[in-house]
């Protein structure tokens, strides 16, 4: 019978690769997440930007900080909600403002 060997080298590298600290520096949910709360502030007026910029950035935002309780995470999931909400605010005020100057 032959005698099966395990490579202990690959075990080890494989375990290096798979620490908190090797995913915190290789994820990059947590600068997409800010780079799309950014883009979502800056374009309030446009919804079509605006809404699935800031959905994503809150969606990338909560896993980045979960995940790896990454700060910048946090600040995309902050930055997300903001322009999700300055975005809603914006077009319910031109809405009840074109309903109020009808009356």
């Amino acid at each position: 019978m032959e005698e099966k060997t395990i490579n202990i080298e690959k075990v080890e590298r494989k375990d290096r690769y798979m620490t908190k600290e090797y995913e915190r520096k290789h994820s990059s949910l947590h600068i997409a997440g800010f780079v799309l709360g950014i883009i979502s502030m800056l374009s309030t007026f446009f919804w079509y930007i605006a809404i699935p910029s800031g959905i994503l950035a809150i969606v990338f935002g909560a896993k980045s900080s979960r995940a790896i309780a990454s700060k910048l995470g946090k600040a995309g999931l902050i930055l997300g909600i903001i322009g999700l909400a300055a975005c809603v605010f914006v077009y319910v005020s031109i809405i009840f403002l074109t309903f109020l100057s009808y009356m």
